[in-house]
Order: C-alpha cells, then structure tokens, then sequence
C-alpha cells in the first residue's frame, strides 16, 4: 500500500520531496492557506491512509512549501478510539518517510490540567505519557519494535521551537501530555489523578504518531491547543462541539506560528 500511495503521490506532484510531515488536529487546518504551491489529494485516493471519521478533522493530504521546506500535511488523522486499532497512522507515516520526511510535527487539541494554562494556550510537548499503554507497534518483528522513547520529542527542535515563537510574541508554555484512549472526557477523578503523575494537558490522540515516528527514525515536534481546562478545574460543559468551537477561535494565531516554526526549523 506504501508503494502504491507514492506512485500517487508521484503523478499529482512530479518531483516533490518532502522533508517534513505535519499533522494537523483539531483547529489547526488552516496551516494549509500559508502553503505554496499546494497540491491537494484526498486520503480516499491513497492507499493505506485514514479515512477521516471525526468532525474537524478533514481527510486530504496537502504538498507544497513552508518558508525554506518542502512539506506534506496530513489534514486529519484516525484515532485510536474510533476502531480500537492504534496502529491505523502506520501506513500514512511510511509513506510520508519513504517520500523524504526526516521530521515529524504533530498538532493537537487537549484539555489542560494547569491554572496557569488556560483555554487558547499553547503547549509544546515536551514528554507523554501512554495512559493506555497501548502500542501501535504490536505485531512487529525484529529489534527495531523495541524503540528508545528517551527523547521522543526532540529536544533541539524543541529549543528551535521555543526561541522562533519567542521572536515573533508569542507565549509557548512547555509540558508533558497524557494521552487518554476516549472517545468519552475524563473524570474529575482522572484528571486529579493525571496532575499527580505529572501531566500538564490530556488528549486523546498523538502518542501513537510519536511511537510510529520514532520507529520509523524520524525526529518529533509536537504543539498542543488548549481548548478546556480538565474535567472539574473550571464550570466548563465539556463536549466534541465545544472542543471545536474553543479550537476554531485560536486557529489563526496557532496555524500562523505553526507556519513560522515549521518553516524555519534547521535540522540538517
């Protein structure tokens, strides 16, 4: 399927290579106005990748440039709790290396656990935690399954990260994320549970792209939008809509910096 998605992606973009992947979840689609050139194909047309099954997130595969660097933006991703596979974004990140992908930035919405964090933050991941502790490398063979998970979210592109969003204003606090299998919220219980353990934002979605990425010998770059506080640290009604709505008011301001990091990012 891997092979068959890249002579796809061949035909509609003759020549293109890219050198970093980006996901975009919730709130973050408008990353794609800010690329050059775009070339767009639909998940449905590429074999192997997702189809998109939760509102918000769209089912395209997007080519073209940020600042010095070719890209291919995935706008949607599929979660661990639509199926109970956590494994379905294999396929899409093979392609994507095989195309010429070394980094991986990954976006999120999440919940954050942290007074000081409010709803419109923003959050790089700087760790996880696996609350499942389920693998999307389950099944695999040989020694590479056995990934090092030490620094799974590059610290140089952390730094990178930290210093381009400081140039342009721009407040970008620095956590780690708990993934939450859903698709229902957490409890008020789980929440006071996830702070002692050290989380600073919960979601439900990332932690299997970083596993797959570094599997696959890619580096990590990893933003969280704050959309809520979590369950029981504010009056907040929590529900998918709410999500989205938090999210679309913070997309323009997310997406721009996004835009300015990614394209600006040095890792050769």
């Amino acid at each position: 399927m891997t092979n068959d998605a890249l002579k796809i992606v061949a035909q509609r973009a003759p020549g293109f290579v890219p050198t970093v992947a980006v996901v975009l979840g919730s709130g973050w689609n408008t990353l794609t106005d800010y690329l050059e050139r775009p070339v767009r194909i639909a998940y449905a047309d590429l074999p192997g990748f997702p189809q998109a099954g939760v509102a918000g997130h769209g089912g395209e595969l997007w080519l073209g440039s940020l600042g010095s660097h070719a890209v291919a933006v995935m706008s949607g991703r599929k979660h661990g709790y639509e199926t109970g596979a956590v494994d379905a974004m294999h396929a899409p990140l093979q392609a994507l290396q095989a195309l010429g992908c070394r980094v991986l930035v990954q976006t999120n919405a999440a919940g954050s656990l942290r007074a000081g964090m409010p709803p419109h933050s923003l959050m790089l991941i700087n760790d996880h935690i696996n609350l499942p502790q389920r693998s999307p490398l389950v099944g695999q063979t040989g020694s590479q399954r056995f990934v090092d998970m030490m620094k799974a979210y590059d610290p140089v592109l952390l730094a990178q990260a930290l210093k381009l969003a400081q140039e342009q204003g721009v407040s970008l606090h620095s956590g780690i994320y708990a993934w939450a299998f859903g698709p229902q919220f957490e409890t008020p219980a789980e929440i006071r549970m996830l702070a002692q353990l050290g989380a600073d934002a919960v979601g439900m979605s990332t932690v299997p792209e970083t596993i797959l990425a570094r599997y696959l010998g890619m580096r990590v770059l990893a933003l969280s939008m704050i959309t809520n506080m979590g369950a029981g640290l504010s009056d907040e009604h929590l529900s998918h809509a709410h999500t989205l709505s938090q999210a679309a008011a913070a997309s323009s301001g997310a997406s721009e910096l996004l835009a300015h990091i990614v394209g600006n990012l040095v890792f050769e």
